[in-house]
Parts: structure tokens; C-alpha cells; sequence
């Protein structure tokens, strides 16, 4: 398996080559040469295995360059870690609509999946510690917590981690600054969450600051993310089939476009996915581009803070591993659409060419988050985070007779406890280890949105 960059300026390599990479050479992201192919008969073997053992398949389709694989994964998904032999959970939420279970790892969110086996591997490849490597992210959320908690005992690993000052929920706020970590940088930026991306996609660049400081990355820019992500929508298409399903369609709140990758990937490789639902809140920069073929950027000044706050993001990073699949893998094509973004802060592509690849959209407001939360908890005696509900509302306005939608939920709803508040009147339940998170101390340092400034941080670590 080689990869290759969406804009063509990268020579053929290997995983092991780009899996600290976030950014390609010449700015493009990495993706395979072609996709490995997933078959009926791989599904049909492929039934009955554990989810480590499923990753181990999945994840092998992609890495011919890594021996130890099978251990990394083994240690990634435990019981241990998340919270059942199942990891992943498949449950019926409401009539056709299920929901793959995602966010019970140790951060609450689904982004642990993909960060404890990244954190695994990076460690693997560092081995004995002499080697230090920079990890340099941002998060509107729960990737940095991820990101952190994944990485605060590697040997030979810092983590510079990039938010929007006051965007972020209490708790996702003191799962992250609460950290006491030496070899862990809370920077808090002043804007918002398109503001920490660009200081580190233009940071990631920067080709000989990067070398000379070992800087990698741990947002969804990095392949690795993805393939373990790709995981659990082959295993959650395997878990509804068994129920009976004929058609299953997953429903995706997206703001960075990373997690319905992964589903889009499984799908090119040969899983059945009918459709990917993708749900937006009021930043609809996703939704209008599958309504209209336009992919419009907003200025930070109009990018919404919300409350489901996890998708308040304006440019996509992933979206361009997407245009680039639209455009026949064209890398000349790819690398003038994104030129033109930058110049004009839209392109627009065929719609034809995008409907092909079985995605559809919504969008969800604050008030519809409320109104879902309520009566999903009316109904079922469940309560799900407000991410998760605008996959769940979306869903419900797209799904189609005879067809299985599985909702992805994003995170455990005790992380947004002030919407759960005033949806439901009450606290949701908190697991026992995050009892006083908010009160602790915490340790961050605040800053203004200058790459400079961040390369300055970096230097004197």
C-alpha cells in the first residue's frame, strides 16, 4: 500500500512514512494510490470477529509496513479502555434509526477510537524514547481532550494543542486544561476553531521548521485517523445486517468532514452503505455543498458559536480528500480547486459527480437540538449529546422506507450538560472519575490567533 498526496507533489510512501504526517509536502493531504477492496465474502468471514480483530483486518488493508499491527491494535481496544467486549455497541434507538454506541472511551467521545490507537502507534514508532516527537493540533472540542489523554504517558511525545478561548463546553474545557502534564501545552487561542486550524495547516507547511522541531499531528489531516475510523462503520454495517437490515445508511453530524470520510471510504472500498447522512448544525458550509455543489467558506466573524459546539467549523480539513475522489483523483484538478478557495473562498464542483458517491445533508438548529433530546428521552428514556442529536434529526427527515439508519453518536451528553439542562430540567448521569473536573485547577496559557507565536512556544520546549 503507497500514499500519495491530493496534489500530486509527494513521491509514493509507505504508512509508517506519513503516520506522524499531517499535511503533504506540497500541502496537500495523504490518501492511498487506490483503495483496498472489501469484498462479500471478506464480510461474510468477517461477522462474528471481535472489534480488535475487525480492526486488525480493516486497519491491515491499508499498512503493509508495520509487523507488529495486530499487537498495537490488540492493546488499543480493551475492555479496559472502553467499557464493554463490544467497544462499539450497536443498539436500537427508534423505530428504524439504531445508534453505534462511539463514546465510551476515556474522554467520552468518538475521537478515543481513532486517538488511543494513533497514541499506540506513535509510541511504537519513537520506540525506546530517544526520539521526541511535536504533536501539533487543534480541537473545537473533544479531539484535543482525545489527543491528550491518549498521549500524556508516551515516552518521547509533546503535545501542543491548539482551542478557541470560551468556545468549548465547561467540561470539554477542563478535560483538557485540568491536564498536569509537563509534556502537555494547552494554548488558547483568541477566535475561533478555523483560527487554531490554519496557525497549525500553516505551521505543517512550513517544510524545515517541521523537520527541524519533528512535528506531527494528530488531526483527522492524518490518514491514520481515518483508517480506524473506517472500522467501526464496516463494524456497524456487520452489526445491522445481523438484526435483518437490507439497506443500512449511517447519519454523521460533521463539522471537519473526518468521521463521514471514513464512512465514504468504506464504502468506495466495497461496504454496501446505501447513503451517508451528514448532519450540520447552523455552520451549514457541508450542507449547502451537498444541496448545491458550492463549497463556500465563511469568515471567522460568521462562523456561529453553538450549542453543539464540536462542529462550529467553517473549513472542512478533510473535505479536500473528498473533492479529490470527485474529480477522478485528479491531483492538477484538486490543487486549482484549493487554490481558488484561498483566492475566493469557493469552488463549486458537479453535482452529478458528488451525488454518485450517496450522500445527502441537513442541517439542524438550536432549537431542533432541543426538541430531539426531549423527545428521544420521551420515548425511549435515553439522553443523547446535542451533536448526536442533529444526526438524529437530520436522519429522521431523510430516512426512507425500508431503510436501516444508524446514527453515530459523538460523544456522552454529560459533556454539554447546560443543553442537557434545558432540554430535560436535570444534570445527565457523570461516570465517577470526572466527579469535580470542572473545579480543578488548570494550567493553559492564552494567546492570539499568530503562527509565530506558536512556533515561538514550541521552540522554547
Amino acid at each position: 500500500m503507497r500514499y500519495v498526496s491530493t496534489r500530486g507533489g509527494m513521491s509514493p510512501a509507505g504508512f509508517t512514512d506519513i503516520l506522524i504526517e499531517g499535511l503533504a509536502p506540497d500541502g496537500g493531504l495523504c490518501v492511498p494510490a487506490e483503495y483496498p477492496s472489501i469484498s462479500a465474502s471478506d464480510l461474510a468471514r468477517w461477522g462474528h470477529l471481535t472489534y480488535a480483530d475487525l480492526a486488525s483486518e480493516v486497519i491491515g488493508l491499508f499498512v503493509d509496513d508495520l509487523p507488529q499491527l495486530h499487537s498495537i491494535i490488540a492493546r488499543t481496544y480493551t475492555a479496559d479502555v472502553f467499557g464493554s467486549d463490544d467497544i462499539v455497541p450497536l443498539e436500537r434507538l427508534d423505530g428504524d434509526l439504531m445508534v453505534l454506541r462511539l463514546a465510551n472511551g476515556p474522554t467520552l467521545a468518538f475521537k478515543d477510537l481513532a486517538m488511543q490507537f494513533l497514541g499506540h502507534a506513535f509510541e511504537h514508532v519513537l520506540g525506546d524514547g530517544d526520539a521526541t516527537l511535536n504533536i501539533l493540533g487543534a480541537t473545537s472540542g473533544d479531539t484535543g481532550s482525545a489527543a491528550e489523554h491518549a498521549m500524556a504517558s508516551k515516552l518521547g511525545v509533546r503535545v501542543f494543542m491548539l482551542s478557541p478561548l470560551g468556545k468549548m463546553s465547561p467540561f470539554q474545557t477542563a478535560q483538557m486544561f485540568s491536564l498536569q502534564d509537563a509534556n502537555i501545552v494547552n494554548l488558547a487561542v483568541r477566535g475561533v476553531f478555523d483560527d487554531c486550524q490554519d496557525i497549525v495547516k500553516q505551521i505543517a507547511g512550513d517544510v524545515d521548521f517541521k523537520r527541524r522541531h519533528h512535528l506531527g499531528a494528530v488531526n483527522s489531516i492524518n490518514w491514520a485517523r481515518i483508517v480506524a475510523q473506517v472500522v467501526y462503520y464496516v463494524h456497524g454495517w456487520l452489526r445491522a445486517t445481523a438484526t435483518g437490515a437490507e439497506r443500512v445508511s449511517f447519519a454523521v453530524p460533521s463539522g471537519n468532514f473526518g468521521n463521514i470520510l471514513a464512512g465514504h471510504v468504506a464504502r468506495c472500498m466495497g461496504v454496501p452503505i446505501h447513503r451517508l447522512i451528514l448532519a450540520t448544525n447552523e455552520n451549514d458550509v457541508l450542507d449547502e455543498f451537498f444541496t448545491t455543489g458550492t463549497y463556500r467558506v465563511r469568515p471567522t466573524e460568521e462562523v456561529a458559536a453553538t450549542s453543539s459546539p464540536s462542529m462550529d467549523i467553517s473549513k472542512a480539513s478533510n473535505f479536500e480528500r473528498f473533492a479529490y475522489d470527485v474529480v477522478g483523483r485528479d491531483p492538477d484538478r484538486t490543487r486549482q480547486l484549493f487554490a481558488q478557495l484561498d483566492r475566493e473562498h469557493e469552488f463549486k464542483l458537479d453535482r452529478d459527480a458528488v451525488t454518485r458517491f450517496g450522500f445527502v445533508s441537513g442541517s439542524s438548529s438550536h432549537a431542533d437540538r432541543i426538541a430531539t433530546i426531549r423527545d428521544i428521552h420521551a420515548r425511549t428514556g435515553r439522553i443523547i449529546d446535542p451533536h448526536t442529536a442533529d444526526g438524529v434529526k437530520v436522519a429522521r427527515e431523510q430516512i426512507e422506507p425500508g431503510e436501516t439508519v444508524v446514527c453515530l453518536e459523538t460523544a456522552l451528553p454529560v459533556k454539554f450538560a447546560a443543553t442537557i439542562v434545558e432540554a430535560l430540567g436535570f444534570e445527565p448521569d457523570r461516570p465517577g472519575r470526572f466527579d469535580g473536573l470542572e473545579a480543578a485547577p488548570m494550567r493553559f496559557e492564552v494567546i492570539d490567533p499568530d503562527a509565530d507565536l506558536v512556533r515561538a512556544r514550541i521552540e522554547r520546549s
